[in-house]
């Protein structure tokens, strides 16, 4: 009878300590998550297809395509697994070669602008507006992960759920931050000079 009244009390105080509340968002994290790599993933798929059009305008940019595809490369070649959201390093560097990338990526919109034969192709047209649309993707899917990891961060270090996530070593998941942060906070530069 002790023993039932043991696992009872013990049952009744797990409840009240979060850890049933962690384990709900640890499983949702790692399922927004996983959202953020298939959109990131059907972006790298679409990569192949925009280069192969690309190159069938003679005289576009080498250079462009080939940081492209060096950036795809670097993306895709890190190995991503449920211990990266709970490895800061690991994350940042996903994040760092996804942010190269989609800079890669803007660089070759920006120069098709140049190709008037590559803009009037069909097939390329096609391939930027599924492009957009999987950017479009990746940003809804990125700000559930956010806001999944934040909820579990706040139960981690909110009292007295914070003691529960100390005694089961949960801690705080990286969120996705923005690349380049001290660029963007610096005001610009307004510069109303006279033309002549």
């Amino acid at each position: 009878m002790k023993r039932w009244l043991l696992i009872l009390m013990a049952a009744l105080s797990l409840t009240g300590c979060g850890y049933n509340d962690f384990q709900r968002l640890d499983e949702a994290s790692k399922s927004a998550w996983s959202e953020v790599l298939n959109q990131y993933q059907r972006r790298a798929d679409l990569i192949p297809n925009i280069v192969a059009t690309v190159k069938g305008e003679a005289n576009f940019e080498q250079e462009t395509l080939t940081k492209v595809i060096e950036a795809r490369a670097k993306a895709t070649s890190i190995q991503v697994t449920p211990e990266t959201l709970n490895n800061p390093a690991a994350f940042q560097k996903f994040q760092a070669a996804q942010g190269e990338l989609s800079s890669a990526l803007s660089r070759l919109m920006v120069v098709s602008e140049r190709y008037p034969d590559l803009k009037a192709n069909k097939g390329f047209s096609d391939l930027r507006v599924q492009l957009e649309g999987t950017e479009n993707r990746i940003t809804v899917a990125r700000n559930r992960y956010i806001q999944t990891v934040q909820e579990y961060n706040v139960l981690s270090r909110s009292f007295p759920t914070n003691l529960t996530a100390m005694v089961f070593h949960y801690e705080p998941k990286p969120v996705f931050t923005v690349q380049n942060e001290a660029q963007i906070s610096t005001p610009p530069t307004v510069d109303f000079g006279t033309k002549k």
